[in-house]
């Protein structure tokens, strides 16, 4: 890919979370960087989920499993799979994993991004709703274009 493309006035932003929502956001983020001669850069954000222990010990991690790991392998196969699916050719895809929480992280990932893409729906429990809340702080408080992807529109 040429130089100007890997700076960061070229860089699409998705958050991915594992949700097909995710999976519909990657898909789309891949066609557009495309069109603008871009590269994809896939965020992962993550915090582990921590409980008071007992008075002396503080705070404890609420599953003592690696949790770093299993995000890098749920983030590793939702862009496999997408990328098994999708021409990616000319589109560099690039993977990070940022600690701390979604909306937050993706907020600040939009300061240097020419756009960020996200799924309308993650993973929280309420169905029924159309906009998750990352996507709606995301699309209130970022500082570039906001795109948020039904995963049920076709492609």
């Amino acid at each position: 890919m040429a130089d100007e493309a890997n700076g960061p006035g070229n860089r699409i932003v998705v958050g991915v979370e594992g949700s097909g929502g995710a999976r519909a956001a990657l898909r789309w983020a891949i066609q557009e960087a495309r069109h603008r001669n871009a590269f994809v850069d896939v965020v992962t954000a993550y915090s582990a989920t921590y409980v008071p222990a007992s008075p002396d010990f503080n705070y404890v991690p609420l599953d003592p499993i690696d949790l770093e790991a299993e995000v890098k392998r749920m983030q590793d196969g939702v862009v496999a799979e997408v990328l098994a699916e999708a021409d990616t050719e000319g589109v560099e895809v690039r993977c990070r994993m940022v600690r701390g929480r979604a909306a937050d992280t993706l907020i600040a990932e939009s300061d240097n991004a020419s756009m960020l893409v996200v799924g309308s729906r993650g993973r929280g429990g309420f169905r029924g709703l159309l906009l998750g809340s990352v996507s709606q702080q995301i699309a209130q408080h970022g500082s570039c274009p906001v795109v948020i992807v039904r995963p049920d529109l076709p492609m």
